[in-house]
């Protein structure tokens, strides 16, 4: 910057003007650097992206299939259970019907 003493306003004025427009230049925005490999880099984020969302579908097909199998097993055990119940239930009817039947006889005897 110019020594501001000795020197004429005319001097003082073009000074202060061109450090407002110094001030100004530092302001203004920058040209743009475009990044060659942007689209290389856009692509590789694409296919990275790709390969994630596969391995989750994946994991998410394999805990699926996981819960189907434990549901199925888990039904048939109920119907096992069930049909237990079922034979246990007929067995003690029987086992009524036929205590009724022996009482019956030993009366007629």
């Amino acid at each position: 910057m110019i020594h501001p003493k000795n020197h004429t306003f005319n001097d003082r004025q073009a000074a202060s003007a061109a450090a407002k427009k110094a001030l100004l230049e530092k302001f203004k925005p920058k040209p743009m650097v475009t990044d060659p490999l942007i689209e290389q880099r856009k692509a590789e984020k694409e296919l990275e992206l790709e390969i994630l969302r596969e391995e989750r579908r994946k994991e998410r097909e394999a805990r699926r299939a996981a819960a189907a199998a434990a549901e199925a097993i888990r039904r048939e055990e109920e119907a096992i259970t069930e049909e237990a119940r079922e034979l246990a239930l007929r067995a003690a009817q029987k086992a009524a019907r036929d205590a009724r039947y022996a009482a019956r006889k030993q009366r007629r005897n």
